[in-house]
């Protein structure tokens, strides 16, 4: 390719700068995140304990295919993602707009809301246990002062739907009680990022678009439906998109609240643990690196979902 002539004289082309640029980054990414995808994947080609294993091709993903533990591993995931995400979404947005209205105290609201985020998920979680203590938590003691009963709380492998239904439901129908604690916990600490990505996107609509739907005649919510809302689709777009990816690879509250051991009830064993449990508490390299490489594509799949289906809808200006 010829470089571009200008005013008579033949300019330099971009691309060696730009390689020289990109290049600390192409490195980085291709040590910490290229090649241990695809060592992930030849892992996963071969069977038996550690990585001594004999060849055995799709045989590990064969017998997830066939294993219930993975299964319920990846309807607890199913199961986490569709009940944090859009409650964090829905709440996060609905305090964004109150604190948008809010004048006196602005910053010191919004480091409030924040300040779990930023907040340890270890230390925070430990603090949650406590709460939760079936026996001595104020959780509890609320609970027995209130109906005179507590649950286990994270320690109830029973469903929600069999709890609230009195026993109509089967038992596993749905999320588990201690799954729910655990979604309770994440919505908790992971308001804040949103909160502040949404009151951005907020800040950056201009306020002649409500003033002149105002004048229009259009309500509150009237107003916020077909200006506000559009206006802030990119963002919406964008936590939709990164909170999935994060749910679908959440460990730390899992494991903190939980499975302390990584080898709790399969009702709050999401894939994450799955994967963790098969490496390091069986052994069996090869299969937690087919569970790994399937969780990527199931990601994959659903990312490239939301961005055929929902990205169309995104409004840009």
């Amino acid at each position: 390719m010829t470089a571009p002539v200008r005013s008579g004289r033949r300019v330099p082309p971009d691309w060696p700068v730009a390689a020289v640029l990109l290049a600390p980054a192409l490195v980085l990414l291709s040590v910490f995140a290229v090649y241990p995808m695809f060592s992930s994947v030849h892992m996963s080609l071969y069977g038996g304990r550690r990585a001594a294993g004999d060849f055995v091709g799709l045989g590990n993903y064969a017998g997830l295919a066939r294993d219930p533990e993975f299964w319920r591993a990846l309807a607890v995931t199913g199961y986490y993602v569709a009940g944090t995400v859009p409650v964090m979404l829905i709440l996060s947005l609905l305090i964004a707009l109150s604190l948008r209205r809010v004048v006196l105290a602005r910053g010191l609201f919004r480091t409030v809301f924040f300040l779990p985020y930023v907040t340890s998920v270890v230390a925070a979680a430990m603090v949650w246990r406590a709460l939760f203590n079936p026996q001595s938590g104020p959780v509890s003691l609320l609970a027995r002062s209130v109906a005179g009963v507590s649950p286990n709380w994270l320690l109830e492998p029973r469903g929600v739907l069999h709890l609230v239904t009195g026993g109509w439901a089967p038992p596993d129908a749905g999320p588990s009680l201690a799954l729910c604690c655990v979604m309770l916990f994440d919505i908790w600490h992971g308001c804040g990022f949103m909160v502040v990505v949404f009151l951005a996107g907020l800040c950056a609509i201009p306020s002649e678009l409500e003033d002149a739907a105002r004048i229009d005649g259009a309500g509150p919510v009237r107003g916020f439906l077909a200006v506000t809302l559009p206006m802030l689709s990119p963002t919406v777009f964008f936590l939709f998109t990164v909170g999935c990816v994060k749910a679908f690879q959440a460990f730390n509250s899992f494991y903190a609240l939980t499975q302390s051991d990584g080898n709790g009830g399969l009702d709050t064993r999401n894939m994450v643990l799955f994967i963790y449990t098969q490496f390091y508490s069986y052994g069996y390299w090869g299969r937690a690196a087919a569970a790994a490489t399937l969780l990527t594509l199931v990601i994959m799949a659903f990312t490239l979902a939301q961005w055929r289906f929902l990205g169309r809808k995104v409004f840009y200006t």
